[in-house]
């Protein structure tokens, strides 16, 4: 198949892109787009429109080629070529411009898109910046401070908003082919590359004086402390800095300088397998391929408190109508004044417009009535964590709801086998599983109970990318994946506590090895009397004193974290702002006593390594269990709603990192001084040592 055309309309060369689905720069679409610009050089044309067919322009590099020995022609070369063009070169963008598709945008002369394009640079979010000029070409067309903040932050910009800030000179409303060849003639009537010089991107000028310098200073403090541990950021600094300073030829230099010593950085390589993680989390093993997901027009969501309003947000963000049923008027009320001051606030902040505010909120609304549920297509209950509370809502469901609607259950630690038996169709019943906020936490663990259909499966799979969500599928088992990991993680951290460590020691320790927050501070934001409450409805808990022992008394004192201004640390009521507290860890002191458990100094190394290995120890539970159906979900889980850093890949990505060898060596030195209630090493975790291939024969 040939993946790059060219013919003639009139005065203006077409090049013509068509490499499906996303027209991806592979080394045929590269060296077809050179040809193509020989052809053109040599025709009678006086202006160039390069083009794409299919759904959308060069979405970004071929991912088939990562990892791989780079192929000729490179796509400095192809830029090169395009900049230099004694012809003028319009790129006409419609779907999305990413990554290296922005940048052979950036290199054209001019660039019109359609209405409904977008564009952006997302290399950060793998760990990598800009390699083909971004970090060059864009700070000369539309400022530094824009450049940096579009790079930094990896997010593309829709059409409009490109227009605004001077990355594309017009948007086309209709035909985009026929807009761009209007574009493209103007430019020949205007004597653009005959009698008035082309505009090259690359030769527009800075302007470099104390306001950019400080611009830069300010910049590298900022991603210092919001992108703290991450290589790519800081180097995007620099490489933005070195196109105020250097020629476009100096400052590509040193762009693929710094690209490179990303790219071959052990964060880059986690990041990308994250990446990936991420596709490969939406493939069902052994789900029927020839399903078909229900349509899901309506929503309703159970339970206007905190989860269930973030929840309802969700849908409405993504365009789906959502009522919200609360079973008193207040609490209802008090939901739908949370949920309008979210949005009023995030507008205040610039993230949406006020019209869009508005048309979100047109999109909810609240009832007392399970009556006024009876056309929805799906239903996510968001009530109260008991079993007793969940039977009378899912009986209810089960009364009023269409045949076909799906029952959804937002529960983080019940049986949702046991939830699925409240109703007469357990196949219409699953879990979904968000985090909170709900509306802002990006993970969603999809519960599959014992009898849940393929096309129940299928649907909220789907339904989950559609709001946004990274999805993973789970099976049911206490706490699923997620929180069966933080829990084992944070029984550990109190253990270390009770053996001599103070809770700023364990959470210190975890913060520089790269986590989001400490573990105890996590338990102290979230409310140390939720886990209290989970603990005390459970039956199966093991027969140790220790456990969960210090967090318990705490509670038992009123101390229940940031909500009363006490837990493992005393809190400023007004701003929460956390301070060491020494009754706390005098009390732990006493308490290690009255349970006759010898406390000791403790290194950071050794806090570290108890906290990662009992996860990693537990994941490959999880994985003989069946529970997670593959390696690469738990690290995906992990990294997007419990604060694991992505750099690091997850915790069965970085085992492999240090060693399975190592890990199983650790694990079986902390069963020999800690027991086996809780370090049992897992016979999976033996055999992957033992067989050195690492995780991938697990799957």
């Amino acid at each position: 198949m040939t993946v790059v055309d060219y013919y003639k309309q009139d005065r203006v060369g077409v090049i013509q892109l068509d490499n499906p689905p996303v027209n991806a720069l592979s080394q045929a679409l590269r060296g077809g787009i050179l040809g193509a610009i020989e052809q053109a050089h040599s025709d009678d044309v006086a202006a160039i429109v390069l083009y794409c067919k299919g759904k959308t322009f060069i979405a970004g590099a071929d991912i088939k080629e990562f990892g791989k020995p780079p192929q000729s022609p490179a796509l400095a070369e192809v830029l090169a070529a395009l900049e230099g063009s004694a012809k003028p070169i319009v790129a006409a963008i419609h779907g999305t411009a990413l990554g290296g598709g922005l940048e052979v945008a950036l290199a054209c002369h001019y660039r019109c898109a359609l209405s409904s394009a977008s564009m952006g640079l997302p290399e950060v979010n793998l760990g990598l910046l800009p390699g083909g000029g971004g970090t060059q070409r864009l700070p000369r067309l539309v400022g530094v401070e824009k450049a940096m903040e579009m790079i930094l932050n990896g997010k593309p910009v829709a059409a409009q908003k490109a227009l605004e800030i001077g990355i594309i000179d017009r948007v086309v409303n209709d035909n985009l082919l026929d807009g761009a060849l209007q574009f493209a003639n103007q430019l020949i009537d205007e004597g653009v590359g005959a009698t008035n010089p082309i505009r090259r991107t690359g030769e527009l000028a800075i302007e470099c004086n104390s306001d950019t310098a400080q611009l830069i200073a300010d910049t590298r403090e900022r991603v210092a402390k919001r992108y703290r541990g991450f290589l790519s950021p800081h180097c995007i600094v620099s490489a933005v800095e070195a196109a105020t300073q250097l020629s476009l030829l100096e400052g590509l230099k040193r762009e693929r300088e710094l690209f490179l010593e990303c790219m071959t950085s052990p964060q880059s390589k986690a990041l990308r397998y994250q990446f990936f993680a991420e596709r490969q989390a939406t493939k069902i093993l052994d789900l029927d391929k020839t399903v078909q997901p229900r349509s899901v027009a309506k929503v309703a969501v159970i339970g206007a408190g905190t989860m269930g309003a973030g929840i309802t947000m969700c849908f409405a963000n993504a365009g789906i109508p959502v009522t919200l049923l609360e079973a008193q008027s207040a609490a209802l009320e008090r939901g739908l004044a949370t949920i309008d001051k979210n949005y009023r606030d995030s507008a205040k902040k610039g993230r949406m417009t006020e019209s869009q505010v508005e048309q979100r909120l047109s999109l909810i609304k609240g009832c007392l009535n399970y009556d006024e549920l009876a056309d929805v297509d799906l239903v996510v209950e968001a009530v109260f964590e008991s079993l007793e509370v969940k039977k009378q809502v899912f009986q209810e469901l089960d009364r009023v709801c269409k045949p076909g609607a799906i029952l959804a259950s937002n529960t983080s630690y019940l049986d949702l086998n046991k939830i699925a038996a409240f109703t007469q169709r357990p196949e219409d019943v699953i879990g979904m599983h968000f985090f909170s906020p709900a509306n802002i936490m990006k993970l969603l663990e999809v519960v599959r109970g014992e009898h849940s259909s393929d096309d129940v499966i299928a649907t909220v799979m789907q339904l989950g990318k559609k709001i946004g969500k990274v999805t993973a599928l789970v099976g049911v088992g206490y706490g699923f994946v997620g929180n069966r990991l933080f829990s084992a993680y944070c029984r550990e951290a109190q253990m270390l506590l009770l053996e001599g460590a103070t809770p700023s020691q364990v959470d210190q320790a975890m913060v520089d090895w790269g986590m989001a927050m400490g573990p105890l501070s996590v338990l102290d934001m979230a409310g140390l009397d939720i886990g209290y409450k989970a603990r005390q409805a459970r039956t199966d808990l093991p027969d140790d004193p220790c456990y969960f022992h210090i967090g318990n008394v705490l509670v038992e004192q009123g101390r229940l974290g940031q909500k009363s201004s006490a837990g493992f640390y005393s809190y400023d009521p007004k701003t929460r702002q956390r301070d060491v507290d020494p009754a706390v860890e005098h009390l732990i002191v006493a308490e290690a006593k009255h349970l006759g458990v010898p406390q000791r100094k403790l290194e950071a190394k050794e806090i570290v390594e108890r906290l990662l290995y009992t996860i990693i120890n537990e994941a490959c539970h999880l994985l003989e269990e069946g529970i997670a159906q593959r390696p690469s979900d738990i690290d995906l889980i992990l990294a997007n709603g419990y604060g694991f850093p992505r750099y690091r890949g997850g915790p069965i990505y970085y085992a492999e990192t240090v060693s399975l060898i190592n890990v199983l060596k650790r694990v079986e030195e902390f069963h020999a001084s800690q027991g086996s209630l809780y370090w049992q090493p897992a016979p999976l975790l033996r055999r992957m040592a033992a067989e050195g291939e690492g995780f991938k024969s697990a799957i």
